[in-house]
This record gives C-alpha cells, structure tokens and sequence, in this order.
C-alpha cells in the first residue's frame, strides 16, 4: 500500500501538470496528501520536511537562476543573441538552416542564457530562415530543441546549465566534471538528433511540403516582428559567452582552489567544505562578470539594458520556486516508509554498478514530474548520499557520478507534460501532433542513447 501510495501520488503531480496546475500548488498538496495516507504527521511532514527542502534549494541555487535569467535577457535585449544567429546562418548557408539554428541556440545556452530565453529569443531567426529554405514549420521546435535543451544542457563540460550546477555540493565537483564522458555524450547527442532533423527535411522536400504547410495562422508575422532589433558584431556578442566560460573554468580551477578556505569549517559558515561551494560560487562570478561584460560593450544601449535587469530577475522567480517545490515534494516522499523499498530495490539494480541505477532513478524520477532539474533534486535529496557512497567502494570518480547524473536528467524529462516542451511549442504556434514526434528524437531518444554509451564507457 505504501509503494501503491508513492505510485498514484507521482502519477497525479504527472497528470496534473500536464493539465496545466502549477507545481507551486501541486507540489505541496500532494506532498500533504502522501503524509496523510503514509500516517505522517502532515503538518510536520510541510514545516520541517517540505519547507526546510524547499528552502535550502533556494538558499544553494538562487543565485544561479536570478543570474541566469538576467543574463539571457541582457544578451536578448542587447541583440547579442539574434547577431550569433544571423552570423551562424551567413557562415552555413540557407542549405544548411537546420544545422546553423542548432548551433545559434547551442552557442547561446552553452554561454549561460535560458533555454526558454533561447527559444523566444532563435524562434523569430528560425522561422524567417525556414521560411527561406522552405523547410517545414512543424520542424521548428525540434531544431530549437535539439540546440538547447540537450547538449549543452547536460553534457558539455563547463556548461554553466542548472542541470550541470545541481550535482556539484553532493559530489564535491565542478562544472567541468569528466570532459571527455560530456563530450561523448554530446556528440551522440548532436549526430543523433541532426541526422534525425535532416532526414526529416529531406523526406518533407520529396514529397514536396514546403515551410507554409505546416504553419499556425498569425506566426508569419510574428516571425518577422524583430527585424529592427539591434545588433551586434559577431565577435562582440559572442565576447560575454566566452567569458563566462573562460571565468568559470579558471575560477574552479585555479582561482578559489588556491585559496585559503578553511573559515568555511566555522559553524558561522555552515561548517562545509570547499569543494560544496566553489562549482556554485565559480558560476556566479562568471555570470556576474560576464553580464557586466553586456554593458561594457553596449554603452549606447545602457538606458534599454537597464530595465532587462528587472525583467530578468521577476523571470527567475517562477522556475526556481517551481524547481524547489519539486525538492520539497522529493523530500517528504523519500521520509515515506514505503520509500525505502523502493531505494533499496533501485540500489539492487547492478548492485556492482551504481551508475546504472543512478542513471535509471534519475531519468525516470525526471520523466515523472517532467523536470530535469527536478527529477534530478529529488533524486540526489533522497539518494544521493548513497551513490556517493557506493561510488567510493566501487572506485568510481565523483567526477563521473556528476556527469552521469547530469546526462541522465535529459531523457524522459522531454515527455509531452514537460514545461519547456509545452512552452516551446507555444512560442512556435505547432502542436503536440504536429512537432512532438522530432522533439521525442532529439531530446529524448538522442540523450537516452548517448546516456547509455557514457555508462557503458564509465564502467569498462
């Protein structure tokens, strides 16, 4: 009864936000309910499970998500993000639109802006470029996905994503864990999901379907509505991406590990180590700097970029509220008795690989409540401790149990009740009939596949 319990209650936060409820209302409630019938106190259960949880997250990540977001609208509002975009398509060529959108958002997420900020930001490039190239509409979405939802989301070292940041104070690492694993999987990732959307292209070029077949009445326009944006040299905009790359491996690196630290063990400094800290406070700097880098090389543009500050931070407030509620709502599941059962029977798959389990709870605690980032939290609350554990028995690198986490997270979290696929849809006026099957591909059977392939290279 009690696994039964965990079961239906994972299934009604699936259910429910695929009809639209806001996880800030399902994410507790439901927690409540799992108490309930579990014979927890429940208001114990909210005050000191749910809520310390939530707001731990919240005090470890907060700063990521304010950053990031303003930064991403900085690069917007800059014309930074639409000038590496008409630059890649003037490089490639209309021949090659899919593959030049691809690289447009994978250039722009790998430098720290948000994958919802890159597909409002390529939408309008990728519509004017498909429109061009007569390739389909309904193969928007899946461009954009496969360019920022997957490798540089999760596999690309450095890459200063949420879902890169979250395993670093569990697994004492940095962003830059096992490279050559993240480059790996990225690769298998961009060949999978590129193969796919060309063949795609081609198939829809044979059987004479052009760009307008597919499109949603009232995007034609939309497309175009930017095309008085500013814009920047190619070098210039590019100029803080670098950056934040660049800081952020020198930081974590060199910069905070030679540094006297040893405060930290105070009790008036949460008594951690370097290590839980310095991937966190690496990302920030770097952000930081890099969106100060904005201004410097947009001085006649201070007066617009001023208000981007604030349209940024409200812009964060949402998506980590949501993320930490999943946290909070991860929290009180794993203190279920039933719970325990469940851990115990992941942990006994391949009990001598860990990395199998691990990548198995992740993806699937992902694919349930349609988060990377919060499949992956909840997974690391409630297990984390022990595959860092079973790691260190086995003889396996930190490094690699953050990179299989981190690849692990992009799989089923792209299923259809999925927020970003949801809002990227919407932005692109396509369906989930129309779009869904390529973003299926791309961000989910593309990162499954090269999940499967880091494992089988970790293990060996």
């Amino acid at each position: 009864m009690g696994i039964a319990v965990i079961l239906v209650v994972l299934a009604l936060l699936m259910a429910l936000a695929f009809r639209g409820i806001s996880i800030l209302l399902l994410a507790p409630v439901l927690a409540a309910v799992a108490a309930a019938l579990a014979g927890l106190p429940v208001l114990a259960s909210y005050t000191q499970l749910f809520m310390v949880r939530t707001g731990g997250f919240i005090i470890t990540y907060f700063p990521l998500f304010l950053l990031g977001a303003i930064f991403g609208k900085l690069m917007e509002t800059s014309g930074a993000a639409r000038s590496i975009g008409d630059w890649s398509v003037a490089r490639l060529g209309q021949g090659r639109a899919i593959l030049a959108i691809i690289l447009s958002c994978g250039i722009l997420t790998y430098g720290g802006v948000s994958l919802f900020v890159v597909a409002f930001a390529v939408y309008p490039l990728a519509a004017a470029i498909f429109s061009r190239a007569d390739i389909p509409a309904r193969l928007v979405p899946g461009t954009i996905a496969l360019g920022a939802f997957t490798f540089t989301m999760t596999a690309l070292p450095g890459t200063p994503a949420i879902q890169n940041a979250i395993p670093m104070p569990y697994f004492g690492t940095t962003a830059f864990a096992a490279p050559g694993l993240g480059i790996l999987a990225a690769v298998i990732m961009l060949g999978v999901g590129y193969g796919w959307m060309a063949w795609r292209a081609s198939t829809a070029r044979r059987h004479g379907e052009g760009y307008a077949a597919s499109l949603a009445e009232g995007h034609a326009e939309r497309a175009m509505a930017d095309a008085d944006a500013p814009k920047l040299a190619f070098g210039l905009a590019l100029a803080p991406i670098v950056l934040v790359v660049v800081l952020n491996l020198i930081l974590s690196k060199y910069v905070f590990p030679s540094m006297d630290l040893s405060y930290l063990a105070l009790p008036e400094w949460g008594e951690v180590q370097p290590k839980d800290v310095i991937g966190v406070w690496s990302i920030t700097v770097s952000l930081v700097l890099a969106s100060l880098s904005v201004f410097a090389i947009n001085p006649r543009l201070a007066g617009a970029l001023i208000p981007s500050l604030s349209d940024g931070a409200n812009a964060s407030v949402v998506p980590i509220f949501n993320t930490a509620s999943l946290v909070g709502f991860g929290a009180v599941i794993a203190a279920l008795p039933a719970f325990a059962v469940l851990r115990d029977s992941i942990l006994s798959v391949a009990p001598g690989n860990p990395l199998i389990s691990l990548s198995i709870a992740v993806n699937i605690l992902a694919g349930i409540t349609g988060s990377a980032s919060g499949g992956m939290s909840i997974a690391l609350e409630a297990l984390g401790p022990h595959y860092l554990d079973l790691g260190n028995a086995a003889g396996i690198d930190p490094a690699v149990l953050h990179r299989v986490t981190a690849v692990a997270t992009g799989g089923l979290d792209a299923l259809p009740h999925n927020g970003a696929v949801v809002t990227l849809l919407a932005i692109c006026g396509m369906s989930h009939a129309k779009s869904y099957l390529d973003i299926f591909v791309v961000a989910l059977l593309g990162p499954v596949l090269a999940l499967i392939a880091i494992v089988a290279v970790a293990s060996m």
